[in-house]
């Protein structure tokens, strides 16, 4: 399957500066009529203009944006491009980008077809010193979407797996059999997203300053092989084909050089981290990988907000640079958020989070004139993103003294509750049924004979919760519960009938998710 065309042209060294750059890039979310609409090929050709202009040394004049245009529109503009490169003299470079639907003998773009081979016709044909063709199309899904139109046979460039430095350059998102994907997560195509990130800093992975194909190609191709791995329609392997030989290497960005309309934000090891503009509703602008060396992302001055990804929680926060500025981003100015609190929010790409709690508990007796129950609680929590589930067990002793017989009541229970959280700060607030099952043995001391005897009880009931987070995962938490014991005995503790007791059970506990 096919997903975005590309064209990035740039020259290593001196001859950077001396180069005219051209770039037509194409976003599509409507293919033909029968395809379902996407929701960010056109949002991936904004991002790829931007970058282009902002760190690729492309004039805006010399970039031409198409959003959601017809088949002819973006032949007619593809020639203009070659047209003003024939006569404008010296080197130039050739960028054209497409994301969008495709098969594998057209582009789709509303409801009409641009033909592969003109496209590679017309990219070939360009007398551009150095010309860069990438494809990018995908299908719709669910969270992860698939890009494409129908399964069909392979576009007609063969690819190969190694990567060569110079030449007219082909990338493809996908293998000739493979889908290639979007996702809701980083509201973009996978393939084109860490290109976009990769190209603002992290794919320098010679710490020069300057991103060059290899390394462009090279960083999105594993980034995307990782992500992908994933998800339920299975790994992406983007491919090329190089054609030209005895160029040096060529450079495509260059995120090292902070000028007055640019800043670098850095972030710290060890982690994963995305930055959007603005908000967290707001485009985003790169990810840092947490295997990633350079730990840059040059961008415009402004607000951004960071979404770091830890082992147990979130940081998260925004912050603000300013032009020129190079500024690590501190762990102190972003708020913690546990994984629980993003899966019943719908967000992180997390659908479940588990941990443990453990803890005392103290309920009202169940025998007349008996003291509390005094015991322990303990669950494993399954955070789902309506409900939490807690498989509990807990057990307790109570005793109960008169003039003729002292006897200890042991329980040993075990129950299932059901939680609906809110999230209010750094605090949870929870409503809560359980149900479950309980053992009472029953041990006498008395001048008679008294022999021990066990009892089967049923509970259920409802209560409330209430947790806040301390540090590292943890979380204090108390609840208190309302339950009714079924079971059958009577007031002298022996042969007996059916009888209900309410009890009230108060809960003191420490939680941790991992």
């Amino acid at each position: 399957m096919i997903r975005s065309l590309l064209v990035l042209v740039l020259l290593a060294g001196a001859a950077h500066a001396n180069v005219t750059r051209y770039a037509l890039v194409v976003g599509d979310n409507r293919g033909e009529r029968d395809e379902v609409e996407l929701r960010y090929a056109e949002q991936d050709a904004e991002r790829m203009t931007q970058t282009l202009v902002d760190l690729g040394g492309f004039a805006p004049g010399n970039v031409v944006l198409l959003r959601g245009s017809d088949a002819e529109t973006v032949r007619a503009s593809l020639i203009g491009l070659n047209d003003r490169i024939r006569t404008g003299g010296g080197d130039a470079l050739l960028l054209v980008y497409y994301s969008g639907h495709a098969d594998a003998d057209a582009l789709h773009m509303d409801a009409t077809k641009l033909a592969l081979p003109q496209l590679e016709q017309l990219v070939r044909g360009s007398s551009a010193a150095f010309r860069l063709l990438v494809l990018d199309t995908c299908r719709s899904g669910a969270l992860t979407r698939v890009k494409g139109g129908r399964p069909v046979a392979p576009f007609p460039i063969v690819l190969g797996d190694t990567l060569a430095a110079d030449g007219v350059l082909f990338w493809t998102a996908s293998g000739a059999n493979e889908d290639a994907q979007e996702s809701d997560d980083i509201k973009a195509s996978f393939f084109t997203h860490y290109l976009v990130s990769g190209l603002a800093g992290p794919a320098d992975a010679d710490h020069d300053g300057s991103v060059t194909t290899s390394e462009a190609f090279a960083y999105a191709r594993e980034s995307t092989l990782r992500a992908s791995s994933r998800t339920l329609a299975g790994t992406q392997h983007p491919t090329f084909r190089d054609e030209v030989r005895g160029r040096t290497e060529v450079v495509l960005t260059q995120p090292g050089t902070v000028g007055p309309r640019r800043a670098v934000l850095r972030i710290p090891d060890g982690r994963d981290a995305l930055v959007l503009a603005g908000s967290d509703s707001g485009t985003v602008v790169a990810e840092v990988g947490v295997h990633d060396r350079t730990r840059g992302v040059n961008v415009r001055p402004g607000r951004y907000f960071i979404r770091e990804r830890g082992e147990r929680y979130l940081l998260e926060g925004t912050v603000t640079v300013g032009a020129a500025e190079d500024r690590i981003v501190r762990d102190d100015e972003l708020a913690r958020v546990d994984y629980a609190r993003l899966v019943r929010k719908g967000r992180g790409g997390r659908t479940r989070q588990d941990g443990l709690e453990v803890g005392a508990a103290v309920r009202t007796p169940l025998v007349d004139g008996g003291s509390p129950c005094i015991g322990m609680i303990g669950g494993y929590t399954i955070e789902l993103p309506w409900v939490g589930i807690t498989p509990r067990l807990a057990t307790c002793r109570e005793t109960a003294r008169n003039p003729f017989v002292a006897a200890s009541t042991d329980e040993l229970s075990g129950e299932l509750r059901v939680t609906h959280a809110w999230d209010v700060g750094r605090v949870t607030l929870a409503a809560q049924i359980q149900l479950g099952g309980a053992l009472l043995r029953q041990t006498f001391d008395s001048t008679g004979t008294a022999p021990a005897r066990t009892i089967g009880a049923l509970s259920f009931g409802g209560g409330g919760l209430a947790a806040i987070d301390l540090m590292h995962g943890l979380q204090a938490r108390a609840a208190a519960e309302a339950g009714t014991y079924v079971m059958r005995r009577d007031e002298a503790m022996d042969t007996g009938r059916w009888s209900s007791r309410l009890a009230l059970r108060l809960v003191l506990a420490l939680g941790v998710a991992f």
